[in-house]
Formats: structure tokens, C-alpha cells, sequence
């Protein structure tokens, strides 16, 4: 069984839960030992643009040195986001031996030195780089024949080139994990598009016009349901699907998961097991002979 140290976010212990319950259930189909880090900490949400802001990066340096007391090189995590925070500050920090010392001098009391060498993973490249797609397809005991499925990838996961896990321009990491689970990956054009992300707090008119705009791409574009690896995406254009029905007549939604539920259900886990609880979800994909 491969292990990872595995760093989940605050939200996937809130709002998120179905995110992770999910993956720890699919990575138990295929070998993967995720071992949640002791006394994590908030990433810090965004990656501070300032080039001589070393100290907004502490919140990360501390969870690679939560990684390296484990005795691991890796960390495993799978909110976009926190991805995005980790991985940029994580270079940002151990790419200058001048910034790397400064931030272990500050903390010279409290914690120990971190080497830097420490490399962040979202469980996608994982699965595409560790695992690969034959191994995945081996596991599929029911297979999504007939769903059409749109890969929703928005800012983070991608974004900015060289920190995501995919080319920038032309990602198919999430395509080729439905096509290994028998499901038919649909082509539409939104699939990079912002959700409105933190706008959802302050300009939720913003955020309703986004998830209109996205969730038709998708319709429109033949999709039965739409997967994605972020809370923050889940919930601007998941959750907030009822809200924009309310304002806009003829508003058709999609079904949206987690890769990773979709994942159980192509494996033959229950609904329960990745914490979903619309009926009408389970419903779709149990007439395309998933459950």
C-alpha cells in the first residue's frame, strides 16, 4: 500500500466533508494510505502576490514541517485551493535559501527547520502519475456507461502554468479519469472559467450570473452532471443552483460532485459511503448502471 501525509483544509472538515469522505473511501479501493497530518493548520487560503512577503508564508512552512515530522517527502491534498496556497508558497519559500532561512530563523524556537524539500500532490496527479488509468479502469465494477460528464477544472486547479496539475490551456487529467471509469467526457467551453470564488461573500449577484453561465455551458453542452475537485466551485456552482432557479425562468441545473464520488460509484460503493444524499442524483446514475 503506497502512503501519503495528507493535508485536508479547513473546509473539507466543514462544508467539505463528502470531498474527503469520499476520497478516503476510492483511494482504500486502490491502495492509497491517506495519513492526515497532526496539528495542520490553515494554508492561508490564497498565495500572497508580494514578492517580499515571506512572512504571509509561515502557515505553509509549518505544514511541510508537520509533513517532514512524519517522516515523508509528500503531501497529498485535494481542495484546489489549498493545493494552489501550498504548492506556490511551498516553492515560493524553498526556492530561495534566503527566504527559507529567514522564515526558519523566525521560528527557530518553535519548530523545527524545514529542509524545503518537502513536494505537494493533489490527489489527481496521483491517480494519472502513481496509479494510472489502466490500474483505475481494473477497479470499475459497474461502469458509467451512457453518462455524459463535464470536468469543471475553474482557476486553481490549473492556474498559473507550471504550479497546476495539468497544461494550462488544454487540461485532461479529469477527462481521462471519466473515460477510465466508462463514462463519456463532454467537450464545452467553461470548463476554466472562474466561479466567482470569494465573490460568492461579497457580490453574490456576480456569483448567481457565473453559475447560470457555467451550469448551461454544460447543459447546453450535453452533460448529464458536472465533477470538480474544489468546496469553493461546489458551492458557487452546486449549492447555489436553487437560488439561481428562484431568479431565472427556464434555469436548468446539473447534478455536480467530487471526482472522487464519482470515482466510488464506478467502483460500487454506496451512495452513503461518499456522502451524497440527492435522490435524484443517485437516481441518474444508477440508470446509467453505476449503482
Amino acid at each position: 500500500m503506497k502512503s501519503f501525509a495528507y493535508y485536508p483544509g479547513c473546509t473539507l472538515k466543514t462544508t467539505g466533508k463528502a470531498f474527503e469522505q469520499s476520497a478516503y473511501a476510492v483511494t482504500g479501493v486502490l491502495g492509497i494510505q491517506m495519513r492526515e497530518i497532526e496539528r495542520w493548520n490553515c494554508c492561508g487560503t490564497v498565495f500572497s502576490l508580494t514578492t517580499d512577503d515571506t512572512m504571509h508564508h509561515i502557515a505553509t512552512v509549518r505544514n511541510m514541517i508537520r509533513v517532514e515530522e512524519m517522516g515523508e517527502r509528500e503531501v497529498l491534498t485535494l481542495c484546489s485551493m489549498c493545493y494552489n496556497t501550498l504548492k506556490r508558497a511551498n516553492e515560493f519559500i524553498a526556492s530561495d535559501p534566503v527566504r527559507l532561512a529567514e522564515l526558519n530563523d523566525f521560528m527557530y524556537k518553535e519548530e523545527l527547520k524545514y529542509s524545503g524539500k518537502v513536494k505537494v500532490r493533489h490527489l489527481l496527479e496521483i491517480l494519472r502519475d502513481d496509479v494510472g488509468w489502466e490500474q483505475i479502469r481494473s477497479k470499475v465494477t459497474k461502469p458509467l456507461s451512457g453518462l455524459r460528464v463535464a470536468s469543471y477544472y475553474g482557476c486553481a486547479l490549473v492556474r498559473p502554468e507550471g504550479a497546476g496539475v495539468d497544461n494550462l490551456e488544454d487540461p485532461t487529467v479529469m477527462e481521462d479519469l471519466v473515460s477510465s471509469l466508462g463514462a463519456e467526457p463532454v467537450n464545452w467551453p467553461s470548463r476554466l472559467e472562474c466561479c466567482g470564488s470569494y465573490q460568492t461573500l461579497a457580490n453574490k449577484d456576480l456569483v448567481l450570473e457565473r453559475t447560470e453561465h457555467i451550469v448551461s455551458s454544460a447543459r447546453e453542452s450535453g452533460a448529464d452532471l458536472i465533477i470538480l475537485s474544489c468546496p469553493l466551485c461546489e458551492f458557487n456552482i452546486g449549492t447555489r443552483q436553487a437560488e439561481v432557479a428562484e431568479r431565472s425562468y427556464g434555469f436548468k441545473g446539473l447534478p455536480v460532485l467530487y471526482f472522487t464520488q464519482l470515482m466510488g460509484f464506478a467502483f460500487g460503493l454506496e451512495a452513503k459511503e461518499l456522502g451524497i444524499e440527492d435522490e435524484a442524483t443517485i437516481k441518474l446514475i444508477t440508470e446509467m448502471g453505476a449503482a
